[in-house]
């Protein structure tokens, strides 16, 4: 085996990381200490910032099996490092999932075998089996003493992000251990092997490896917390400078920066354990339960939730519980509120997982997974709300997963260890930094060959070098660059946007491009029934405005609307999914389910039954009145039973039940779903032929429409056979019954907030479940396509009989102007300013997930280009959704997601920015939520972002701007061996940067959303033009005060004698006495003071933007109070000197001509700032750019294939055509487009 090894974890999953061992080295660890030692504890520091660098100069390398550390990086975009110390535990057994009893008792043949995969060999054999340490009473100790005839194993793992890695032998790598889906079991091996439940010695001996079944969000202490933020490199400099500027006697400045850095670090440490606590309150809520377990003996005994590991056997009650663990459901029924997870609150039906009878198993019987099984499993922490259960057989369900692996447990990770936030602005901002740095290395040299040619001390050489480094930091700096996030996330919730990740707020200012589901969304959340069409011997009736009559009341179409539902009776009030709803309510029938009283009087569980109203009976009036009492007796107890359900699945796209009507030998089974994949389970000959042209008519008008199907059972399918046979069974050879028309009606804001977003050059695409037809007439109704667009439906074939993989393209419908192609201008904008324009059809794609599946697999490069016009994205299953999201930020799009969070989670948490439309304060479903039903929050939530994008460019700005202006004064004073004094630093700090920094944050958004887009970084033509200008501004200004006040005739060497005031009582008398050490009192600097506290004023005032992402700077009363008063305080104290303040700001007494001459100085570099950055708005750099062409390509991937595609003389494919894969080489797919006649 390799040394030096690299290992990869969690290979092709969010988390994969590479892993290389370590083992720890006594010499290198010895040179380290008298390393720390020699740098006075620097060198430890460094070590913790960066762990890749403690790890190789503590440790050598070695194999991952006997690592004592491990050096972990992420192989993400982000490449971050992380260690690991490995530990090793004793344990009687190898594998979790091997029984105790049935284990040898000589030790493992290997340790590579499949029977012990996680295990190590002892590294001494241990004296008959026993463990030659003493007893610790730990669980592991007491087991092996418990079974002291087997031989223990050393078991290795480390811990990382709260999930415990085992090393696997046979893997020869760590592993996760997740639970029960480890074993890769099938369905009917969970109801044969693990419904039995677990002894107490499984249940012990599997919690070495599981754990405590907890999600334990712990607390940090004040003291773990301060150190943590307290090492942040950007305090440990301020520390420095605070050293730094004590030994050059800046006492006081040296307080205010201390006392200014212990409230934001006291304000930090604050906001920190307030969501500590807030999260762990939110997690500790009911996590710890008491819960009855299902043990093998088959006795019921109550146990803390804690101990529950993957394969207990739980007991549900029957009044409901909050479940403490993921777990899959083997017998009964339960009703979920899953709005924890999903943010959705309709409450959903959970059944029994389905066990296939042993001849049915073939193709069947798949393997337990929670995603493809989530309708059977019970998530951690949602709240079971009622069950319905057997006599003598209890609800139970398989624990799966505890503790972090569960559903819930992920979700609290993804809280606890966020992924860094890749945004332009953050990484510029430290380049922009690492400039200043460069800038201040300049001064350090210039400042040392200063002093050394002067002759300075060796001290005041350090100290005055050092103290130019200082400058180039702002202390205010993090405090001032999450000023205008907080200001803006406190008006989004004025607004009902909640937000819980406050820095992807600066990236919504980014968005332009905007996903929204259909339903609930763009469109009402509830259905109105508009209709039915039934069909009777493959022929379709006329339609009929409702199917609640007498002469339909016993039809199978009517039996299929009244049983094929979820819904459940909750406080005696009708419960479930709105279609579902609608369409029950629409027949007029009664449901009714059984009371806990009455499912205990029956042998099975008692069916919910459902029934019509008495005066919706036929009744015959000729009868006898004798015969007509009998019929009234039979006609009331008219009623169905649902034996079996099986819900509803967004990848299958449809749901069934089996049902029994009273009095009736045979079940029946009903289905209703998409109509397509309703059709297609059915008998060819039951399907009308002209079912395309109708389905097309509705959806075409924009109806949601649901075909409904029936199929009687046989006789032999009894009731204990219908609760065990297989979904696909019944789900076949099926009569179509006919179709069910709904109208989804737009929300009254759907429109106007689309032409909004597309006045805005923010692109809308429309990803929904629903029909492919009714979402392009939806898509049209909206606005979302115009009518005279065209719509281009691709259809793609999977590989068949050896023919590759097609796509076949086509016309959704005929475009309201088809006499030729229109032409528009699409403006590829680049960093938010229009390229030249380049002329392209109007033509939109629309695909279903089917072919969005295909596609994704055989054309991959063609994908890229179908989501650049693509608009319409029907059928899509959840994962589709997420991976849509994706492919769009793969083309450098900046994806905003609205959705209502049922089966948008993934998406919205891969999105930039994932609104969901929920009822609730915040879902952990996404980053935002808006309590606001509708998609009108959009444009704010990206107005906002905009607004808060735009400060923080406004306030980087202006604190880099601050740290040269105050750079530059301060190099200028070396040169006379002058400097600022302690209380101009910290009137400049405090008065100046503090009040303008937080004030010139608070201007909202701008009232509307206008096309152009802010830049995404500091890096851009614009700012950095803008920056570099007022830079040279303030320089030439400066120099010219510097080199002026030198060549006046009164100019000498300032002393507290000197008098060119012609004060016969001047103020500087009662300094006569007083001794200046760092010759701060001199006309150099009190005219450099003045002017460069006038620049701080002029440059916040000429960055503060307004229009067209923010109001203008006049509205912000707060920023315009601080900057007019701190003007008439420094004209007051330049003209009218008061004696106290001149001695505190240690400035001194100029002629009144001079102090002219300087209000002239000021005013114009107020109109030249002012000038150059109305020029720089007017994009007049673009001029000097000119100067020297270049060609310019778009930076955003987007718009490259744009540029691409306007030259492709076969884009867009034509309906007539068929575009086929090829072979596919290394670097992508191959495609040739095929014209048919």
């Amino acid at each position: 085996m390799e040394r030096g090894e690299m290992k990869i974890l969690n290979k092709g999953e969010e988390e994969e990381m590479e892993l290389q061992g370590y083992r720890l080295c006594r010499w290198r660890l010895a040179l380290v200490g008298f390393g720390v030692l020699c740098t006075g504890g620097f060198l430890l520091l460094l070590l913790y910032w960066l762990p890749e660098w403690c790890v190789k100069s503590t440790c050598t390398r070695t194999t991952a099996r006997d690592a004592e550390v491990v050096l972990l990086r992420s192989t993400d975009e982000f490449r971050r490092w992380f260690l690991a110390r490995v530990r090793v535990m004793l344990a009687p057994g190898s594998n979790p999932f091997h029984s105790l009893e049935t284990q040898t008792t000589s030790p493992p043949s290997s340790p590579s075998s499949p029977s012990c995969p996680f295990s190590s060999p002892s590294p001494s054999p241990l004296a008959n089996g026993h463990t030659p340490h003493p007893s610790d009473g730990s669980p592991a100790q007491e087991l092996i003493r418990r079974f002291s005839y087997y031989q223990p194993t050393q078991i290795r793992y480390f811990t990382f992000h709260s999930t415990k890695y085992y090393w696997n032998d046979e893997m020869q790598n760590f592993k996760v251990l997740i639970g029960l889906e480890d074993l890769e079991v099938s369905c009917s091996t969970i109801h044969s092997e693990h419904s039995a439940g677990l002894t107490r010695n499984q249940q012990e001996y599997r919690k070495l490896f599981f754990g405590v079944n907890e999600i334990a969000v712990k607390v940090p202490s004040v003291f773990k917390l301060l150190i943590k933020e307290v090492l942040n490199p950007f305090y440990i400099f301020q520390l420095f400078s605070i050293i730094l500027w004590s030994a050059d006697e800046y006492y006081y400045y040296a307080v205010a920066i201390l006392l200014m850095s212990v409230i934001s670090i006291a304000t930090s440490l604050y906001t920190i354990k307030k969501q500590y606590v807030m999260l762990h309150d939110m997690v500790a809520a009911h996590s710890i339960v008491r819960v009855s377990v299902y043990r093998a003996n088959n006795d019921v005994e109550e146990t803390l939730s804690t101990d529950l590991v993957p394969g207990d056997v739980v007991v549900i009650p029957s009044n409901g519980t909050i479940m403490p663990c993921d777990a899959v459901l083997i017998s009964g029924t339960c009703i979920v509120n899953e709005s924890m997870l999903t943010g959705e609150s309709v409450p959903v039906t959970k059944t029994n997982l389905p066990n296939p009878l042993p001849g049915e198993r073939e193709g069947a019987d798949s393997a337990y997974n929670t995603e493809e099984h989530k309708r059977h499993t019970l998530f951690c922490g949602t709240n079971v709300i009622q069950t319905r259960f057997y006599t003598g057989e209890l609800v139970k369900a398989v624990v799966v997963r505890t503790g972090f692996s569960t559903a819930k447990g992920q979700l609290v990770r993804s809280i606890l260890y966020p992924k860094p936030t890749d945004f332009k602005l953050y990484r510029d901002a430290y380049l922009f930094l690492l400039c200043l740095v460069a800038v201040a290395g300049i001064g350090f040299i210039y400042s040392i060959i200063l002093s050394v040619m002067k002759g300075e001390e060796v001290k005041t050489i350090i100290i005055e070098s050092l103290d130019i480094i200082t400058i180039t930091v702002p202390p205010a700096l993090p405090a001032a660059m999450t000023a205008g996030i907080v200001y803006a996330q406190r008006r989004l919730k004025k607004i009902g946007i909640f937000c819980i990740s406050p820095q992807r707020i600066n990236i919504c200012g980014q968005i332009n491009l905007v996903c929204f589901d259909k339903t609930g969304t763009l469109t009402e959340d509830g259905l109105d029934m508009w209709g039915v069409q039934r069909v009777e011997g493959g022929r379709f009736h006329l339609s009929e405005e409702s199917a609640n009559k007498e002469n339909l009341v016993k039809s199978q179409f009517v039996a299929c609307m009244a049983t094929c539902h979820s819904l459940t009776k909750i406080e005696g009030q009708l419960s479930g999914d709105p279609l579902d709803l609608k369409m029950f309510e629409a027949t007029g029938w009664i449901l009714e389910e059984a009371t806990e009283e009455e499912t205990a009087l029956h042998n099975r569980i008692m069916p919910t039954v459902v029934r019509p109203p008495p005066q919706l009976l036929p009744t015959q009036a000729d009868e006898s009145a004798e015969q007509d009492m009998e019929l009234a007796e039979l006609s009331s107890l008219y009623e169905i039973g649902i034996v079996r359900q099986f819900p509803f699945s967004s990848a299958l796209q449809r749901m069934s039940v089996v049902s029994r009507t009273l009095g009736e030998k045979c079940m029946d089974a009903y289905m209703k779903g998409a109509p397509e994949v309703v059709a297609s389970l059915c008998k060819s000959e039951t399907v009308p032929e002209n079912f395309a042209e109708v389905l097309e008519g509705y959806t075409k008008q924009g109806f949601r429409v649901i075909a409904l199907a029936h199929r009687r059972l046989g006789s032999k399918l009894n009731w204990h056979k219908v609760q065990n046979v297989n979904r696909d069974y019944i789900e076949a050879n099926l009569e179509f019954l006919g179709l069910i028309i709904m109208q989804n009606k737009l929300k009254a804001e759907t429109p106007g907030v689309l032409q909004d977003l597309h006045r805005a050059n923010i692109r809308t695409i429309m990803v929904t479940g629903d029909n492919m037809l009714t979402a392009v007439s939806v898509a049209r109704d909206c606005g979302m396509i115009p009518p005279e667009d065209m719509v281009i439906i691709a259809d793609a074939l999977p590989p068949h009989d050896g023919q590759a993989a097609k796509i076949a393209w086509r016309y959704a419908d005929k475009p309201s102007r088809t006499t030729r192609l229109e032409e528009i201008s699409i403006s590829l904008e680049d960093e938010g300013h229009a390229e030249e324009p380049k002329t392209q059809p109007l033509y939109h794609f629309a695909m279903n997930g089917k072919s969005f599946a295909i596609i994704a697999e055989h054309f991959p490069d063609m994908l890229q280009k179908l989501v650049l016009h693509g608009t319409v994205f029907a059928r899509m299953a959840p994962d589709q959704k997420t991976q849509l999201v994706e492919t769009l930020q793969g083309v450098d799009y900046f994806v905003g997601m609205c959705g209502d969070g049922a089966n948008d989670c993934g998406a919205l948490k891969r999105a930039h920015s994932g609104i969901s439309l929920s009822e609730l304060e915040a879902s952990v479903a996404s980053p935002f939520t808006s309590r606001t039903p509708n998609i009108s929050c959009v444009p704010s939530l990206i107005r906002e972002g905009r607004a808060a994008l735009i400060t923080s460019f406004c306030v980087f700005k202006f604190m880099a701007l601050y740290s040269i202006i105050q750079y530059i004064s301060v190099t200028l004073l070396y040169s006379v061996s002058s400097n600022l004094g302690d209380f101009q630093f910290l009137f400049i700090d405090i008065a100046i940067i503090l009040l303008i920094v937080f004030t010139m944050s608070l201007n909202p958004a701008w009232k509307e959303l206008v096309s152009r887009r802010p830049p995404s970084g500091l890096i851009s033509g614009p700012l950095l033009f803008s920056v570099l200008t007022q830079i040279l501004i303030c320089l030439g200004f400066q120099t010219i005060t510097f080199l002026w006040v030198q060549k006046q005739p009164w100019f000498e060497r300032w002393t507290p004698a000197t008098n060119v005031c012609n004060h016969s009582d001047h103020l500087n008398v009662s300094g006569l006495n007083q001794t200046d050490n760092h010759n701060i009192q001199n006309f150099e600097n009190t005219s450099l003071f003045y002017v460069s506290c006038f620049q701080y004023l002029i440059v916040a005032i000429v960055f503060s933007k307004g229009k067209p992402f923010r109001q203008p700077s006049y509205k912000n009363w707060p920023f315009v109070l601080s900057a007019v008063s701190l003007y008439f305080f420094l004209l007051f104290i330049m003209f009218y000197p008061v004696k106290g303040i001149d001695d505190y700001l240690e400035i001194v007494c100029v002629p009144f001509e001079w102090k002219l001459n300087l209000l002239l100085i000021i005013a114009v570099n107020a109109a030249v700032s002012v000038m150059v950055e109305g020029a720089v708005d007017m994009q007049a750099y673009k001029c000097l750019f000119r100067l020297c062409p270049r060609k310019t390509t778009p930076k955003a991937r987007y718009m490259h294939l744009a540029q691409e595609l306007s030259l492709d003389p076969d884009w867009p494919p034509k309906p007539t055509t068929t575009t086929e894969a090829k072979p596919r080489p290394e670097n992508g797919s191959v495609y040739d487009i095929i014209s048919h006649s």
